[in-house]
C-alpha cells in the first residue's frame, strides 16, 4: 500500500484534533455534601477545582454555568476533553461526565375514576371499594400540606387548574420562590402554584441564545407538555372539561387537587425542528432544578423526562439528583420513556426512583369506517370534523403516491408524498410506521382528501392513539386495516365513510399496557425489576397551555383549555398524584415505603377478570407493568412495606461497582449483593442453581397480626420462604425472612440463555394482600 504524504495526513487529521479539543459542558460531581462550609464557600472552593485546569481567573470563572450547593455538590462548566480528563483524576472527584440533551417525546377525567379516586369506579372493582375513593381524599386533605415539584416545560398558570379558590395558607415549610420572566411574574404564582423556577444555560450553552418567537424565556409553557403533567398530578376540580369537540367531557382533576404545585422548567424548543417533535432537557440544567427542589422543601418530585434507553448511574443527573432527593425522604416519580415493546428500552432505572410504565384506561373514543361492502371496522378519534353522512371514493396511500416513494414507504403518507390529483376528494388509509400521525392527516389534507383512515402496524396491536387532526379521521387496528386493504383491492370503485367520534365509558378489556411503554428487563441492573408499576397513559385529558394547539402542529392554529395526550409522560404524574395522597396521611412514611405501599397493592387483573394485556393482546409481563396497575385506595393501607434507607442505596451503589457518593461513607470490604437491596419485587438474573435472598418487611397495619407466605413459582422453579408465617405484635415491628430460589435440574437442561420466567409471591392475611412479582433468568 502506498504511503500517503505528511501533508495529506496532517490535512486529514487537524479537523479530528479540533473536534477533540472542543469545548463542551462537563458535570463535575463530588457526591453529597459534608454540610461543614457555607454557599458562597461550596461556590468558591468549585472556582478553585477550575483554576487548577483554566489559564486564568477570568476564563475559570466565566467556563462555570452552575454551582449545585444545597444537596448536591458539583458543578456545571465549559471544559475541554483534556480539562475534563483532568478534573476526573482528582481524588474528591466522583464522576465527570459530558452533557447532552435528553429529549422527552410524549412519552384526566375518566383515568381518576377509573382508579377508583372518584365516585364513578368503572365498575371494574368489588363493591366494598365503592365510594372510598372519596374517604381517601378526605382522609388526604386532598393533599394539601404536600408540595409536589414538577420538571418539565413549565406550566399555563391561567388554567382553571390552577386556581387557588378557597385553599389555605402556604406550607411553612415551603422555601422556593416564584422567578419572573417575559410573560410571568410573582402574580403568576398562588396558593396553588407556590414556587417556579427556569433553567436554561446548557440550553443555551448548546443552542445560542432562546429564540424568543419559539418560547419565552421563563416559567410560561407554550408547549402544553408541562401544563399537561402538572395538572394531572395536582390540578384542581374543574367541572365540564373536554377537548376539543367535546371529547372525554367529565369532572377534571388532578390525583391530590389541594396539592401545592412547584414548577421547574428545564425544557425548551429543539431548533429547527416543530413542537411535535418535542422538547430537549439538557442535564446540567435538570440537575440544578433537583438540587433547588431539595433545598426548596417539595416533598413530591414528578419527572417526566427520560432518554431511548437507561443511562449508567455515573452519568444520569436525574438517578443522582434523585438518590440525593431521596436522602431528604422525597419521593420521586419517573416516566419509563415511550420506546416499547421492544425489550430492555426503558430509562429511569434506579432503585431508589418509582419508574412508571403506561397503560389504558376504560375509555374509548368511538368513530367506526363503513365500507361500500356492508362492513362496519371500530376505529377510535378525537377528531371534531365530520363527514356528511355518504359514502366517499376510498384509497390506499401506497397506489396515490407520486414522485420516487420507496415501497417501503409508499402507503405512509409522508410529507409531500400524496398525488392530489389521485387524491382529491376522497378518504386515504395511511399506515403507520415512518413520521408523525398528525403529519399524515396532514398530508392527506394538502392533497386534497377529504378524510383519512390511520391503520395501525403490527407493532402497535391493538392499541389505538387519538389525535384531533384537521380533517375527519379515525384511527383502526392493524387487522382491520388489513381488511380494508382486501376490500380496496377486490373492488373497482372502493368507497367508505367514518362516522363521527362518540366517547364512550366501561369499555373492556382494560388497563392493557400501552405498545409504546418502554420495556424491561432492566439493562443497568438486572437483579432489579422495573418498570416498578404502570399508571394510566393512553389518551389522557388533561389541562393545556394557550400558546399551543391540540396537535402542536405549526400549521394548527385551534386554541384548547384541555387537550388528550399520550405517553408514560402522563402515567408518572398519576403516580405522582398518589404518592402525594399517601404523604399527606402517613407523613412520617420514608420514599421507599411510599413507593412499596403502591407497588404491593397493584392490580394484575383487569376489569374482565383477566390478568393484564399487552396492546397485541397477549398476557403481558411484569417487563411491561412492573407490580401491576396502581390502585391508590390499596395502597393506603398495604400492610406490610418494604422499606430501604439511604444507606441502603448507597449499600447497593457499592454493590454494583459505583464509588461511593457520600465523603462520610466508605464501602464495605464485601459489599451486599445487589439482588438482596429490601425491593418489593424480585429478580434474578442467569440463576445457575440455588440463590437466597434476604427481605424485610414493617407491620404498618394493625398492631397484632399474622401473615402468611404463597407464591407462584416461574416455570421450572422452586420458591420457598423461611419463615412462612410472619407473627407481629405491633404497628412498625420489622420481619425479615429468606426466600431461596432454586432452578430445578430439569429446567437447568431445558432452559435458553437469557430466557425470563415470571412469578410472584405474597404475605397475605385476611385483610391485606401484599404482592411482589417475580423475575428469574437462567445461566
Amino acid at each position: 500500500m502506498a504511503k500517503l504524504p505528511l501533508l495529506a495526513v496532517l490535512l486529514f487529521l487537524l479537523p479530528l484534533l479540533a473536534l477533540c479539543a472542543e469545548k463542551q459542558v462537563y458535570i463535575v460531581y463530588f457526591g453529597e455534601h459534608s454540610g461543614e462550609k457555607a454557599l458562597h464557600e461550596i461556590e468558591s472552593t468549585h472556582h478553585s477545582y477550575l483554576l487548577h485546569v483554566k489559564k486564568t481567573e477570568e476564563e475559570a470563572r466565566d467556563s462555570l454555568l452552575y454551582s449545585y450547593k444545597h444537596s448536591i455538590n458539583g458543578f456545571a462548566a465549559v471544559l475541554s476533553p483534556d480539562e475534563a480528563s483532568r478534573l476526573s483524576e482528582m481524588e474528591e472527584v466522583v464522576s465527570v461526565w459530558r452533557s447532552y440533551p435528553r429529549k422527552y417525546s410524549l412519552h384526566t377525567t375518566r383515568s381518576w375514576e377509573f382508579v377508583g379516586l372518584e365516585e364513578e369506579d368503572g365498575g371494574h372493582r368489588p363493591y366494598f371499594f365503592k365510594n372510598m375513593g372519596e374517604e381517601l381524599l378526605s382522609k388526604a386533605k386532598y393533599g394539601q400540606e404536600v408540595v409536589v415539584g414538577l420538571l418539565d416545560s413549565g406550566v399555563w398558570p391561567e388554567s382553571q387548574s390552577f386556581s387557588d379558590e378557597g385553599m389555605g395558607p402556604i406550607p411553612k415549610s415551603w422555601k422556593g420562590i416564584c422567578q419572573s420572566g417575559p410573560a410571568f411574574n410573582s402574580s403568576n404564582c398562588n396558593k396553588k402554584i407556590i414556587g417556579a423556577r427556569y433553567y436554561i444555560k446548557g440550553y443555551e450553552q448548546n443552542y445560542g441564545p432562546l429564540n424568543t418567537s419559539l418560547d419565552y424565556r421563563s416559567c410560561r409553557d407554550t408547549d402544553g407538555h408541562g401544563t399537561h403533567t402538572s395538572s394531572t398530578a395536582g390540578g384542581r376540580t374543574v367541572a365540564n372539561a373536554s377537548a376539543i369537540g367535546g371529547f372525554a367531557r367529565g369532572t377534571a382533576s388532578g390525583g391530590a387537587p389541594l396539592a401545592r404545585l412547584a414548577i421547574y422548567k428545564v425544557c425548551w424548543p429543539i431548533p429547527g425542528k416543530s413542537k411535535s417533535d418535542g422538547n430537549t432537557c439538557f442535564d446540567e440544567d435538570m440537575f440544578a432544578a433537583i438540587d433547588d427542589a431539595i433545598a426548596d422543601g417539595v416533598n413530591v418530585l414528578s419527572i417526566s423526562i427520560g432518554t431511548a434507553s437507561a443511562l449508567n448511574y455515573t452519568d444520569d443527573p436525574i438517578a443522582i439528583g434523585a438518590l440525593h432527593a431521596i436522602k431528604k425522604n422525597i419521593v420521586v416519580s419517573c416516566s419509563a420513556g415511550n420506546s416499547g415493546p421492544t425489550p430492555s428500552t426503558l430509562s429511569n432505572p434506579a432503585p431508589w426512583i418509582i419508574t412508571v410504565g403506561a397503560s389504558s384506561v376504560d375509555r374509548e373514543f368511538i368513530a367506526p369506517v363503513v365500507l361500500g361492502n356492508g362492513k362496519k371496522l371500530q376505529g377510535q378519534t378525537v377528531t371534531p370534523s365530520k363527514l356528511e353522512r355518504k359514502m366517499y371514493p376510498l384509497v390506499y396511500a401506497a397506489d396515490v403516491v407520486q414522485g420516487n416513494v420507496s415501497k417501503d414507504m409508499a402507503g405512509q403518507c409522508l410529507p409531500g408524498s400524496l398525488s392530489p390529483e389521485k387524491v382529491k376528494g376522497k378518504i386515504v388509509l395511511c399506515m403507520r410506521g415512518s413520521g408523525l400521525r398528525i403529519e399524515k392527516g396532514i398530508e392527506v389534507k394538502r392533497a386534497g382528501g377529504i378524510g383519512f383512515i390511520l391503520g395501525n402496524s403490527k407493532a402497535n396491536g391493538d392499541e389505538l392513539a387519538c389525535d384531533a387532526h384537521l380533517l375527519p379521521a379515525t384511527a383502526i387496528l392493524y387487522t382491520d386495516a388489513v381488511k380494508i386493504l382486501e376490500y380496496i383491492n377486490s373492488t373497482k370503485n372502493p368507497v367508505a365513510t367514518i362516522i363521527p367520534g362518540k366517547t364512550v365509558l366501561h369499555t373492556k378489556p382494560a388497563p392493557s399496557m400501552a405498545a409504546f411503554s418502554s420495556r424491561g428487563p432492566n439493562i443497568i441492573d438486572p437483579n432489579i425489576l422495573k418498570p416498578d408499576i404502570t399508571a394510566p397513559g393512553l389518551n389522557i385529558l388533561a389541562a393545556w397551555t394557550g400558546m399551543d394547539s391540540p396537535t402542536r402542529y405549526e400549521g394548527d392554529h385551534r386554541v384548547v383549555k384541555y387537550n388528550i395526550f399520550s405517553g408514560t409522560s402522563m402515567s408518572c404524574p398519576h403516580v405522582s398524584g398518589a404518592a402525594a395522597l399517601l404523604k399527606a396521611i402517613h407523613p412520617t412514611w420514608s420514599s421507599a415505603a411510599i413507593r412499596s405501599a403502591l407497588m404491593t397493592t397493584a392490580d394484575v387483573i383487569n376489569n374482565v377478570g383477566l390478568p393484564l394485556t399487552d396492546a397485541s393482546g397477549e398476557f403481558a409481563t411484569p417487563f411491561a407493568y412492573g407490580s401491576g396497575h396502581f390502585s391508590p385506595i390499596k395502597a393506603a393501607d398495604p400492610g406490610l412495606v418494604y422499606d430501604a434507607s439511604y444507606t441502603d442505596y448507597l449499600l447497593y451503589l457499592c454493590s454494583v461497582g459505583v464509588k461511593t457518593v457520600d465523603p462520610k461513607f466508605k464501602c464495605p470490604t464485601t459489599p451486599p449483593t445487589s439482588v438482596n437491596l429490601n425491593y418489593p419485587s424480585l429478580a434474578i438474573s442467569k440463576l445457575n442453581g440455588t440463590v437466597t435472598v434476604k427481605r424485610t418487611v414493617t407491620n404498618v397495619g394493625w398492631g397484632k397480626s399474622i401473615y402468611f407466605f404463597t407464591s407462584k413459582p416461574p416455570v421450572g422453579i422452586s420458591i420457598k420462604a423461611n419463615p412462612c408465617i410472619l407473627l407481629f405484635d405491633h404497628t412498625g415491628q420489622k420481619k425479615s425472612f429468606i426466600i431461596t430460589v432454586e432452578a430445578r435440574k430439569e429446567t437447568l437442561s431445558k432452559h435458553q440463555n437469557n430466557e425470563y420466567a415470571f412469578g410472584w409471591y405474597t404475605w397475605s392475611n385476611i385483610f391485606h394482600t401484599v404482592r411482589s412479582p417475580i423475575a428469574v433468568s437462567l445461566a
